[in-house]
């Protein structure tokens, strides 16, 4: 679609339709806005790459919620996981070169030419580029021109992408992940007849990360923010994952989820994060094992004494976490499976309280036993600590049944919480007396994950 195609389409009646599944019939408008505003910069701003008369496509990439499974997909465990209305948003078009431009407002410009000086394809993984966008971009080109069949491979150039964010960054909501699934989805529209499944998505961008940007993640991320809708996570098999769909509506139910800002940083923290999966694993080495999945619960009680002694009372209560929030995530699919397929609202309800209830056990876990909420480094630093405190001191005070737990990593950044529609704006007004003005966050699951939008 040229320009004034797609301005057409964007305020369609189908267009309306697919805003509402994105973002909530409540933001159509805005959504609008949004998407005019972006297409009319990039054509303005970034002329010299992508030209208006030209074939225009629009992707979005949505950041992602755990919802449970908290530091488990590292141990080959299972995770609850959704994406969310917060996305990357680009403006498309395929280039002649080999050449790739990326821009996103609020970060440099992104330009990789993905072929030497002799034409052929630079696809290799390079020092220089490690730990940036560029590496990223390099990778996902690689993998895909690993995967594709030679027709395929023969008619991939570059594409121009002028993007914009409303994912936040340090959130714990997969920023980037949600870039990685953004460029995978690109290519396999424009080169690939868009046949790659969400979870191949996401395993090419994992690849990327590990072996071109250098960062040693696990597939969650990826896999929730490609996938769309509520997802459940087996990493039993970790190179072909299982992965399932589970409808999660809390509109219907008046319930509301959001995450909550405590500040910090992250900064100086990777010791931490990475203490977390080496203890795990310390502990299915004592077995003579790579990763806990391989073992069970009662197994690794019976050797307690032993692993007290010679890897120490963390890993311990690590392990024990990983495998009671394994049995967590099922009975939460359990609930919500009940909750979708309930014949009466009071079955319902049963179903979203049984949920709720197992949303604070995890994060009980998480702090008990996982010991994620703050950094033994830094004691006096414990705003997610806080902020869970505070938060459950509301539902007290209110009578509410409500759920909170820590979001993401842990150590610092956000907490995750649920509660009743209604008692937003008080619960808003309490927890930003501490934390500061918009340290509130409204997240909505939204059915779609990466995706090119035809409108």
């Amino acid at each position: 679609m040229n320009k004034q195609e797609l301005l057409a389409k964007i305020d369609s009646e189908h267009g309306a339709e697919l805003f509402t599944a994105l973002y909530g019939k409540s933001e159509i408008n805005a959504a609008k806005e949004r998407y005019k505003k972006l297409l009319t910069e990039t054509l303005k701003n970034y002329s010299k790459e992508i030209n208006e008369s030209g074939n225009l496509h629009i992707f979005s990439a949505p950041g992602r919620t755990e919802l449970a499974g908290n530091h488990t997909d590292h141990n080959r465990g299972k995770v609850l996981a959704a994406s969310i209305q917060l996305d990357n948003v680009a403006i498309v078009q395929e280039r002649e070169d080999n050449t790739v431009f990326f821009s996103s407002a609020g970060y440099p410009d992104v330009k990789v030419n993905l072929t030497d000086l002799s034409g052929k394809p630079d696809l290799q993984p390079k020092p220089e580029e490690e730990g940036t966008t560029e590496a990223i971009v390099r990778g996902i080109a690689a993998e895909f021109n690993r995967r594709m069949e030679k027709h395929e491979r023969s008619k991939m150039t570059g594409f121009s992408a002028n993007a914009v964010s409303t994912v936040l960054p340090g959130s714990g909501l997969s920023s980037s992940a949600a870039v990685e699934v953004l460029f995978g989805r690109i290519i396999d529209s424009l080169y690939s007849e868009g046949k790659r499944s969400s979870t191949e998505i996401a395993q090419i961008g994992q690849i990327a990360e590990n072996a071109y940007f250098g960062k040693p993640s696990g597939l969650m991320d990826q896999v929730a923010c490609a996938t769309g809708s509520a997802v459940a996570i087996d990493f039993a098999d970790s190179s072909n994952p299982d992965v399932r769909q589970v409808n999660f509506d809390l509109d219907s139910m008046g319930y509301v989820l959001c995450i909550v800002n405590t500040g910090g940083s992250h900064a100086n923290l990777t010791a931490d994060y990475a203490s977390i999966p080496a203890e795990m694993k310390k502990v299915a080495a004592f077995f003579g094992k790579s990763v806990l999945r391989e073992l069970d619960k009662e197994t690794v009680i019976s050797r307690g004494a032993e692993i007290r002694k010679e890897i120490g009372d963390r890993a311990l209560l690590r392990s024990l976490h990983f495998f009671n929030e394994n049995e967590r995530v099922d009975a939460m699919i359990e609930s919500l499976l009940k909750m979708d397929n309930a014949g009466t609202l009071t079955e319902k309800q049963q179903a979203l309280g049984c949920y709720l209830d197992m949303v604070n056990e995890s994060g009980d876990s998480s702090w008990e036993l996982l010991q994620n909420i703050y950094s033994p480094q830094y004691p006096e630093t414990q705003g997610v600590s806080v902020a869970l405190a505070l938060t459950k001191d509301f539902f007290h005070n209110q009578k509410i049944h409500g759920a909170c737990r820590v979001h993401g990593g842990g150590f610092a950044g956000t907490i995750q919480v649920y509660l009743p529609l209604d008692s937003l704006d008080s619960y808003r007004a309490n927890i930003e007396k501490v934390f500061g003005k918009d340290s509130v966050t409204l997240l909505r699951i939204r059915p779609l994950g990466a995706v090119e939008l035809t409108f």
